[in-house]
């Protein structure tokens, strides 16, 4: 039988709305696959149209930045030496050549958050954030763990869970990274899908389907989040990964453990409550959405 991806948090191995953190071999920090051109591509398109929208950086973090940079270039120089160079984009009014984390979010798919401990704990110091999935890196900028996960249900300031990741920062170890996942669903292959807090709130009120014409099983797509925590050596900063890999749900009607997989998928679909259904986007279209994956388990 064949093996699920390992970026399938889909077949019950990793839930929404729960940390989920899991130590990480360094071996397997960074992912390299056969998207790596087009990833890149779209990340110099978008520093070329809306530099300001995903790159952003406190003045004082040009070390740690340069740090980042450093670790990546020899990650990559060991254990993807094959990897082809990748040019920089033309300069940009917004100078970003001149940071360090610029040029390393060039060198990955992922996209590159650096954390940074203050007064008010955990905030976000500096970012590279070209494939966001239903937030905004500007509205994020500067702003502690508590603040940055204010709309996702259950995780507000002083929830367990919040208290839970930050103490988890703090504690984190720096020769041990640890990875979660994490996973949503969306019409379209579109890698940049930003949201506003404004926005967020206008969807969550109109409850809009993502699928008007009703074709899911044509247009859905299963966006996963692969995400690492890494404390730096020297500046003690902590960087966080992310990688997204989009999978059409048609495939699943072709897959192997498809019975397995569909079910554990509509298992977790229908546990979901109102606030989370609408801080996914999926009031809406979570019914159709289990419906076609209890139809798909069982055909199979």
């Amino acid at each position: 039988m064949t093996k699920l991806p390992a970026h399938t948090p889909y077949d019950g191995s990793s839930k929404l709305f729960a940390i989920g953190l899991k130590p990480l071999d360094l071996i397997r920090w960074i992912e390299v696959d056969e998207h790596y051109p087009a990833h890149l591509a779209e990340k110099r398109r978008l520093y070329a149209a809306i530099p300001d929208k995903v790159f952003v950086a406190e003045a004082d973090t040009q070390a740690a930045q340069q740090e980042v940079l450093d670790l990546l270039a020899d990650h990559l120089r060991r254990h993807f030496p094959d990897l082809p160079a990748t040019p920089l984009p033309e300069q940009s009014g917004e100078n970003l050549e001149n940071n360090p984390l610029y040029a390393a979010s060039l060198l990955v798919q992922e996209d590159l958050i650096l954390m940074r401990k203050g007064e008010n704990g955990w905030r976000l110091a500096a970012g590279s954030l070209c494939f966001p999935s239903s937030w905004s890196l500007v509205e994020k900028f500067g702003k502690p763990l508590q603040e940055i996960h204010v709309p996702v249900p259950g995780f507000g300031p002083g929830s367990r869970p919040d208290l839970l990741i930050a103490r988890m920062f703090d504690a984190l170890p720096e020769k041990q990274p640890v990875e979660r996942y994490n996973w949503s669903i969306q019409a379209g292959d579109a890698l940049y899908q930003p949201l506003s807090n404004d926005e967020r709130d206008d969807r969550a009120a109109s409850r809009p389907s993502k699928f008007p014409n009703g074709d899911i099983t044509a247009h859905a797509f299963i966006r996963v989040e692969r995400q690492t925590l890494r404390k730096l050596l020297v500046s003690r900063d902590i960087l966080f990964t992310i990688r997204i890999h989009l999978d059409p749900l048609k495939v699943l009607a072709r897959h192997p453990d498809r019975a397995a997989l569909a079910a554990s998928f509509a298992a977790q679909l229908v546990v979901l409550d109102e606030a989370q259904l609408d801080y996914k986007g999926m009031s809406a279209d979570r019914d159709r959405l289990v419906e076609l994956l209890l139809a798909m388990a069982k055909d199979a």
